[in-house]
């Protein structure tokens, strides 16, 4: 059974997903030569925009509801056999970027593997902080509380620490996903960035079909 916020943010993402099928065509439709880069930049802008939109309601949605965006009930399937702490691996984006690619021109291989490693490190970060939230869960005193050994006080004050955690968690790996986002955009071309977002979105919907 959904809980209420999980119901809203359903609600929420349904609209979110037919908005971003709406992107997708006009990303797949633009015309591809370089004279429209004020259109290619407008079209990832609202793209961008879109994806920061989400992560702002799902903030929200966490705050009051931690454990319901660990288990996503508007997702699918296939799409929770995806998920990193909430969502996808920000590491998945160099994967789609080689592959969406029809040229590479300007895009320098250094700056892309710099990229990938720095990516990589901070996704280690996040994975250690949560080990530490499960080590946290996992103390012995925290069982006695669970048990009531000290009182039901005691036990909703130790429960609280460990939403807050993992809602830390759950926010640092947002925004390793929007960072790498973000680098990657920022060393494209506006018609590279045009080619990227639309195989961005073509994996998520996808998947989600």
């Amino acid at each position: 059974m959904q809980s209420q916020v999980q119901e809203k943010f359903s609600e929420y993402y349904s609209r979110w997903v037919a908005l971003q099928e709406a992107n997708l065509h006009q990303l797949l439709t633009v015309p591809r030569d370089p004279s429209h880069e004020k259109q290619h930049k407008h079209l990832v802008s609202k793209v961008t925009q879109l994806y920061k939109e989400y992560y702002t309601m799902k903030w929200a949605g966490a705050h009051q509801d931690v454990l319901g965006f660990y288990s996503p009930t508007w997702l699918t399937p296939l799409e929770r056999t995806f998920l990193w702490f909430t969502d996808w691996k920000p590491s998945m984006l160099y994967r789609v970027l080689l592959h969406s690619l029809k040229s590479t021109a300007g895009l320098d291989d250094r700056d892309f593997k710099e990229m990938r490693w720095r990516t990589g490190v901070e996704e280690g970060r996040v994975e250690r902080e949560m080990e530490r939230q499960q080590v946290a869960m996992a103390d012995r005193r925290m069982v006695e509380l669970a048990r009531g050994a000290r009182g039901g006080g005691c036990v909703e004050g130790a429960l609280d620490q460990v939403l807050l955690g993992l809602e830390r968690v759950m926010k640092s790996a947002d925004c390793v996903r929007l960072k790498a986002l973000k680098e990657v955009l920022e060393v494209l071309s506006p018609l590279q960035c045009v080619d990227f977002m639309a195989a961005l979105l073509v994996v998520q919907l996808r998947m989600r079909r």
